[in-house]
């Protein structure tokens, strides 16, 4: 209590708590000495740090947060040069912080087919024959973003509900067809994709992926999880495309206009490789990354123990522009393609438990490798099995390294458990780096996929999570679903699906809790939450204004908030006209 009522005595003195701008008077108070760049005033900032609350007023120097209060208390910052911000009572509160997604694979998906909001398979074959139109012989057609369980009615001939490459097939003969299933973890092909690939009723199904087929044993042009690199593989051999580094500045640019508009001040990337870094590392130290990353690696574990530390060493780049902070694996797929791994069958598929995308055994060897070089690692799992085998491996290292403390070791997604294993996230001290877009996009099919009991058991438990003491964080695992955050914070609070029906609406967060998962948890899920998560003197100054209060505003009004302006590191990087 003594702690608190000093920091509320500091912000009520204006007190500052960074580096400079600041003296320390004859009663030991840290006053300030020095003019704010800028000030927003006049409007509804919640700070998100539970000792300061609600404020009126913002002052910023230089990328830091210079100090927190009163609209008559920041007259003092001010001078001639300072900008002068009225946000006429709009809330303004710490930036968005996307707890998950993949930054070049959102880019990427700016520059192909967008099939999210397609009605049918027919639509994708009609905007295929398009693009097919205009491209040169040969050429691939690539898109993304297509579900089937998504469309209003199946396609004719499905497979399991996936559509057969033979209507696709017949309006592009000759330009191979590659399109990603939504999720990631499945992708469509046609023929001549597949001829390329050199993929026949007698190709194999490679370990952790599945060639799905027809009643003769023909493929039909679905691929799950790592059978899809069967085609990413042809591709890369005969496609004709940028320079690799061309086309990954290409996507980093679209991405952050993206992010910027949206309110993203921080991404985590959810797994990049060695070359891809490289092109952050060079863009940070440039000064043209204009949102923050936190990075997964993503590479096999003898790349990893080659590089490991020559990455590690990425901290802070470009003034805080870029960390390399944890390793990525999938030890699973999705649920929507049925590839997501479960202790117990498929409610309507009875001969699968889904695929295990990675050994036991090779994940335990990354552990060793995370632990030994200090990085986090973070798991990709879905299904019950898959959590319970993460959680498994983490335990055994934990205990393995009893003097290694305060890990903060993640499961990415963590979205069917069973319900034994709920409480050892807190046990464990694992976070939980979910998205709640996920809960309300994949409901129509999760009871489908796992019946009553199981969802309602373990599916998308945010609350009883958050009860056995384990941190969630939010995200929307973009380019899988939009990067909005207003969308997945809907989510988060309301559950509702778009019939009007909610899920498991005890599992909600209120608006408070939804808020602290998409700013100062994720940033302790990044042990970033010294510099960035709340809006605290001293830490950087990445600010968002929304055009409502969704901290207070009627439910179904926070779907149509827009991110009025977006500030990173004390500069206006997104203003709405």
């Amino acid at each position: 209590m003594k702690t608190r009522v000093l920091r509320l005595l500091i912000v009520a003195c204006v007190m500052i708590a960074g580096d400079r701008g600041f003296a320390q008077s004859a009663t030991g108070e840290m006053q300030a000495t020095a003019k704010a760049d800028m000030i927003l005033r006049n409007g509804k900032i919640v700070t998100v740090d539970e000792a300061i609350g609600e404020v009126q007023a913002i002052a910023i120097r230089g990328d830091r947060i210079l100090a927190v209060g009163s609209n008559a208390q920041m007259k003092a910052l001010t001078d001639d040069s300072t900008m002068i911000i009225d946000l006429k009572g709009k809330l303004a509160i710490p930036g968005f912080i996307e707890g998950h997604g993949h930054f070049t694979s959102l880019g990427d998906a700016k520059m192909n087919l967008d099939l999210m909001a397609v009605r049918n398979w027919g639509e994708v074959i009609e905007m295929v024959a398009a693009a097919v139109a205009k491209a040169s012989p040969g050429e691939w057609i690539v898109g993304r973003g297509w579900h089937q369980e998504k469309w209003d009615k199946a396609p004719r001939g499905a497979v399991e509900g996936f559509p057969t490459h033979h209507g696709m097939s017949a309006v592009s003969p000759d330009n191979p067809v590659f399109l990603s299933h939504a999720s990631g973890h499945a992708s469509f092909a046609n023929k001549k994709a597949m001829d390329l690939a050199g993929i026949s009723a007698a190709t194999a199904d490679p370990p952790g992926g599945e060639i799905l087929r027809d009643e003769q044993g023909q493929p039909i042009g679905v691929f799950r999880e790592r059978a899809s690199g069967l085609i990413s593989r042809a591709q890369s051999i005969s496609g004709k495309r940028e320079s690799g580094t061309d086309l990954t500045r290409r996507a980093i640019e679209l991405a952050t206009k993206e992010c910027l508009s949206n309110g993203v001040t921080s991404f985590q990337d959810a797994g990049s490789s060695f070359s891809v870094i490289n092109t952050f590392a060079e863009m940070a130290d440039s000064g043209e990354l204009g949102v923050r990353l936190w990075v997964m690696i993503r590479e096999p574990n003898a790349s990893l123990r080659a590089n490991i530390d020559r990455y590690k060493a990425l901290q802070g780049v470009g003034n805080n522009y870029l960390t390399v902070g944890g390793i990525k694996r999938s030890i699973d797929g999705a649920l929507g393609s049925r590839g997501a791994w479960l202790l117990e069958p498929y409610a309507d598929s009875a001969q699968s438990t889904g695929l295990a995308t990675a050994t036991i055994e090779d994940v335990t060897e990354t552990a060793q490798i995370a632990i030994e070089h200090g990085l986090q690692l973070c798991v990709h799992a879905i299904g019950d099995r898959a959590n319970r085998e993460v959680l498994n491996i983490f335990e055994k290292t934990f205990a393995a390294n009893p003097q290694k403390k305060d890990l903060r070791w993640r499961i990415e997604h963590a979205q069917h458990l069973h319900v034994d294993d709920i409480p050892r996230f807190g046990q464990l001290g694992v976070i939980a780096s979910m998205q709640g877009i996920h809960c309300t996009s994949d409901a129509p099919w999760v009871l489908a996929r796992l019946g009553y009991e199981r969802a309602n058991e373990g599916a998308y438990v945010w609350q009883k999570l958050m009860q056995s003491g384990a941190i969630v964080t939010n995200g929307t695992d973009t380019p899988v679903e939009d990067v909005s955050p207003i969308a997945s914070y809907y989510a988060t609070v309301s559950r509702r699906l778009d019939d009007g029906s909610v899920f498991f609406a005890d599992q909600r967060m209120n608006r408070m809790e939804a808020l602290r998962s998409y700013t100062i948890h994720a940033a302790y899920a990044a042990f970033e939450d010294d510099l960035k998560g709340t809006l605290t003197p001293g830490k950087l100054a990445d600010i968002v204004v929304l055009s409502q209060d969704i901290l207070s505003i009627a439910e179904d009004k926070i779907p149509h908030t827009n991110v009025q302006m977006t500030i990173v590191g004390g500069k206006i990087a997104y203003r709405r006209e």
